[in-house]
């Protein structure tokens, strides 16, 4: 894995990064070629034909590919969350589909109505009148690679028990699905996270996920775990390589009137030391995260909750380091520094939402109900 991982990095990922983010192209060619090399099914069983690997070998693979298109990052990122579901409550044979890689999924929780609390959802679903079959209606805010999937892990209200929601899996190429506007925005530029509109979308009642009303449990239990670990190993990625190509711009750069580098100036080994530093507190706190959930260690909850939001607000200042220590030369799209600035801007608003996550934060370390 490590190797074939290795070759997609240097053969396809790295060399159509600038391609993805310039044009917001999704990088259907680094999803195939993962696909082929067993990267998409390696959190699949070895039942089904994956590879059986956890969420930490999981969160090492967003890493790598995050250095170096964090658009693709994202995309698998996002994948994983929903494949963690799927292997737990979906169907045989779709299982065996990931597995194979050839097939691609991802999440659809955040709704226009509910904005960043995405355990919330306003979107219904309606069992159909003589008939097993659901129909589904919804206004999703954001979903990665919308469009672009075979499938998404969706949310909506309960079909009649009580809880705050219901997945289902909903197929990608489903009648009634439709994206109102392609995205064309700041950062991720490649990673197709764009509105989906669903209208008298049909489903079987048998696409329910886990049991009606048992959304949030799923959500808490299976999905947020997953899902912050996987995002704060993306931006980890980002992070890293804003650090490493920083540090070998000042090494390399002379100020040829005074005989020295810039490496040489005690303010720029000072700023590098700051997003080393930075970079490798978050790596410290990932492993120590992805520690708690193995060991089921007591903070193991908090630590969940603190890790994205440490890499949120982190690797904004690593990416912000880096465009003043390398000056001019970071405002050239060809040298990739800024591409990681505008990346990374989306850590803090990706719900759950930075600020949200502190609240959590805070009630967990009161001791108190994270949704009363």
């Amino acid at each position: 894995m490590i190797d074939a991982l290795a070759r997609i990095i240097s053969e396809v990922i790295e060399p159509q990064a600038f391609a993805v983010d310039q044009n917001g192209m999704f990088p259907r060619a680094a999803v195939e070629a993962m696909g082929r090399e067993g990267v998409l099914g390696m959190m699949s069983a070895k039942g089904v034909g994956g590879s059986g690997q956890g969420l930490r070998a999981a969160s090492w693979v967003v890493e790598q590919v995050s250095a170096n298109c964090g658009s693709t990052g994202m995309v698998l990122c996002m994948h994983f969350c929903a494949t963690a579901v799927i292997e737990q409550h979906g169907p045989w044979a779709l299982r065996q589909e990931i597995a194979a890689g050839r097939h691609l999924t991802t999440l659809a929780f955040s709704e226009m109505g509910s904005r960043s609390h995405l355990w919330a959802p306003l979107s219904t679903a309606v069992l159909s009148a003589g008939s097993d079959t659901v129909r589904l209606d919804a206004d999703k805010s954001w979903a990665t690679s919308a469009g672009q999937v075979d499938s998404y892990v969706w949310s909506s209200k309960p079909l009649a028990a009580s809880g705050l929601s219901t997945l289902w899996l909903v197929p990608g190429k489903a009648s009634g699905l439709t994206y109102p506007k392609p995205f064309d925005g700041l950062g991720l530029r490649g990673n197709a996270s764009s509105r989906i509109e669903a209208r008298n979308v049909v489903i079987p009642r048998s696409a329910m996920l886990g049991t009606d009303g048992g959304g949030l449990d799923i959500m808490m239990g299976i999905v947020l775990p997953h899902f912050q670990v996987l995002t704060a190993s993306c931006y980890l990625g980002i992070m890293d390589a804003a650090t490493k190509k920083a540090a070998a711009h000042v090494a390399r750069t002379p100020l040829e009137h005074l005989g020295e580098k810039l490496a040489d100036l005690p303010t720029i080994r000072a700023y590098l030391a700051r997003m080393r530093l930075k970079t490798d507190m978050v790596r410290g706190l990932l492993r120590d995260t992805l520690d708690a959930l193995e060991e089921g260690r007591e903070d193991a909850q908090l630590r969940v909750l603190e890790v994205k939001a440490a890499a949120g607000e982190l690797v904004a200042e690593v990416t912000e380091l880096a465009m003043r220590i390398c000056g001019g030369a970071a405002f050239r799209k060809e040298v990739g520094l800024e591409r990681h600035f505008r990346d990374a801007r989306a850590a803090t608003v990706m719900s759950p939402t930075t600020d949200l996550l502190y609240d959590f934060i805070g009630k967990a370390a009161a001791g108190l109900p994270l949704f009363e």
